[in-house]
This record gives C-alpha cells, structure tokens and sequence, in this order.
C-alpha cells in the first residue's frame, strides 16, 4: 500500500502542496499532522506506523515534514526497514531500498538538522538585536490578582485542592504557577 504522510507545523499553516504532491503519486491513504516535528509524538504519525506493514511505501514531502533531526529520522527509517516497509522522499529523491538511497538519506537528515539548527539560530540573534533596540520585550505577563493568587496558593499548601485545580483557577500552565510560587515565596 502507498501510503502518505504530512505534517505542518501549526493549524495556520497550508497542506495543500504536499497533498497535491502525494496525490500525483497515487497514494492509497494519507496521515495528517498539524504539529511540530521535534519529536515524534505526533498523532497522525503514530496512527501511521502502526498501521503500516510489510510491503507498504510511506512517501513524504520530504524528510523535514517525518524527522527534524538526524537520529530521529534514521530511527523511522529504521523502524520502518524493521517492518519491511519502504521509505520515499520526493524532494530529495530518497527511496531506502537501495544502499545509495539509505546513505543519500543519513546526509540529507544531516542537512535537515543543520537547517533547522541555522533557523534557530537566527531567531535568537534577531531577538537579541530587537529586545537590544527595545522592540522586543517577550510575551505580556499572565495578570493575575495577587491576593486571589495567594489565596489559591494557601489552599493548595493547606491540602484543600491540588496544584492541578488551583492552575485551573488562576488560568495558569504548570510552569508559569510554580515560578510564581517561587517568587512569591509561597
């Protein structure tokens, strides 16, 4: 079976493109992901290497939509040779069944990781040269009444409700409460 998987990193971002591309080559089902690739906890992904068996084909986009880094992508790549099943990149012209096409893929996962790491790279120097000139000065704090905070706080220290529910009050992800915790000094 030609199967096809395809990834964008937000919900804002178009698939399109890659669909047109997997639909030009026939494939029979397509695995779709609204999520980044830094990892490989990603729903559609997950769905797609279980249900691939011997014999099937995944085709991507290319390798940067499967894996944005190296080990990642030979750690596919590997699960799917493990399962008899052939891994296709058209941008980069990569089939794993041939000895060239799995040494073509281990370079280009490698270029793949250093594009990205070139990416982040510049972000952080654009942010620094902003927040250098003042025009960038990171996300607005979370306002949270400081007295409701401490009331949350002391509920929760007195055992009355978890550090789950007293997040949930104040509208707070896990990491933004306990530095405020620690601020606090609560």
């Amino acid at each position: 079976m030609r199967i096809g998987y395809v990834r964008c990193s937000t919900e804002e971002q178009n698939e399109a493109r890659q669909l047109k591309m997997l639909e030009e080559q026939k494939v029979e089902k397509i695995f779709l992901d609204k999520a980044s690739g830094k990892n490989t906890n990603r729903a559609a992904f997950q769905d797609m290497m279980a249900f691939v068996r011997a014999g099937d084909m995944v085709i991507v986009e290319s390798i940067s939509r499967i894996a944005r880094n190296t080990r990642n992508l030979l750690s596919i790549v590997s699960d799917l040779t493990a399962k008899e099943v052939e891994f296709v990149s058209l941008k980069e012209n990569i089939d794993t069944t041939t000895p060239q096409g799995r040494f073509m893929l281990t370079v280009f996962g490698a270029l793949a990781e250093l594009e990205r790491e070139n990416i982040l790279e510049r972000q952080r120097e654009g942010i620094a040269i902003a927040k250098g000139e003042g025009k960038y000065k990171g996300r607005k704090p979370i306002a949270v009444e400081e007295e409701l905070f401490k009331a949350v706080c002391a509920q929760w220290r007195a055992g009355e409700i978890t550090a789950t529910a007293a997040m949930k009050k104040l509208g707070l992800k896990p990491n933004t409460f306990y530095r405020r915790v620690k601020e606090m000094q609560l």
